[in-house]
């Protein structure tokens, strides 16, 4: 099997994910964060050298406020559990 060189990946959905199981949209985005964990991971033993994220467009701060808190909360949690992790994998971003 040929694996690309780059993956670009547009993350959406998260929100809608978690309405349609009756949770709260932020229940989604920390799903979603797990879901970056397994990409990364995945990407990282197949040999993918590039993986680009696309997570959160011009738009989302249209977003209520509470709602644009919590994802950059999350955003900013996430990066500072994994980055020693990151940089001991040479992982850029």
């Amino acid at each position: 099997m040929r694996i690309p060189r780059h993956l670009a990946i547009i993350m959406d959905g998260n929100g809608r994910w978690a309405e349609q199981r009756h949770l709260p949209r932020i229940a989604g985005h920390h799903r979603g964060v797990e879901s970056v964990q397994e990409i990364v991971s995945e990407c990282r033993n197949l040999g993918v050298r590039y993986l680009t994220l696309y997570a959160f467009s011009s738009e989302n701060w249209g977003r209520p406020e509470d709602e644009v808190n919590a994802l950059m909360g999350l955003l900013g949690r996430y990066l500072e559990s994994e980055l020693d992790t990151m940089c001991a994998r040479e992982i850029s971003f």
